[in-house]
């Protein structure tokens, strides 16, 4: 399935001020997260770039492993 977005080269910039952890990036993201929401976002998104790597990778295999 074709992307709707698009995909970005460069990360987001991000750091903690006052207790909070600030998001900056393109597309004019600009969020602010408590540490626990910041936390699983930063996991959720580990989890998919390894799976996105894995779909990068397989993509010109003949067997295509289902999502």
């Amino acid at each position: 399935m074709p992307n709707k977005h698009p995909v970005y080269n460069n990360p987001s910039s991000v750091r903690a001020v006052d207790g909070s952890v600030e998001v900056d990036g393109p597309d004019q993201v600009d969020v602010s997260l408590t540490p626990e929401a910041a936390e699983e976002t930063s996991e959720r998104l580990l989890r998919q770039s390894f799976k996105a790597r894995g779909q990068k990778r397989l993509a010109n295999l003949p067997h295509q492993p289902a999502d």
